[in-house]
């Protein structure tokens, strides 16, 4: 698949806090320290997250994954505009997911957060694989987030 850019989320995924589904998802995670199994999404973009997840999934052990932080949930669906700016969050459209937070800030560059490591390289690709874009692998900040739009 090939994701709109972020000019065209509205037009391809519709108005925000519209055309979403609950996914169930392929391995455990927590959400401030709460247990998550399911996640709201756009549905055009939840088959893909659950193939990147399942292989997630397949690529880790549960202690791996909570090691590096791929089962700490930042969430997904939020009806926001982008941090310090005006125009919406590509979480407004349901097609943004982010993981582990705490270690992965929006400021961060590959120096500091946790998903630069070379330990997460098989997470990335099973994202890249669906054609998923990293801020923090495009930009080298927020690296806790990953997109099914591109940037331009």
């Amino acid at each position: 698949m090939i994701w709109p850019t972020q000019a065209e989320c509205r037009r391809f995924y519709g108005a925000p806090g519209t055309n979403q589904t609950v996914m169930t998802l392929p391995y455990e995670m927590t959400y401030d320290g709460k247990v998550v199994k399911r996640m709201t999404i756009n549905k055009k973009c939840a088959d893909s997250a659950f193939r990147a997840l399942t292989k997630i999934a397949s690529e880790y052990s549960a202690s791996d994954r909570a090691k590096l932080g791929l089962s700490i949930f930042g969430g997904c669906y939020n009806n926001r505009p982008m941090r310090g700016g005006t125009q919406l969050s590509m979480h407004a459209y349901a097609c943004a997911i982010d993981f582990d937070p705490a270690r992965n800030q929006l400021k961060w560059d590959h120096t500091r957060a946790r998903l630069a490591k070379p330990d997460c390289e098989a997470f990335w690709r099973a994202w890249e694989e669906e054609n998923w874009i990293s801020l923090g692998r495009t930009r080298d900040y927020d690296w806790m987030h990953i997109q099914a739009a591109r940037i331009r």
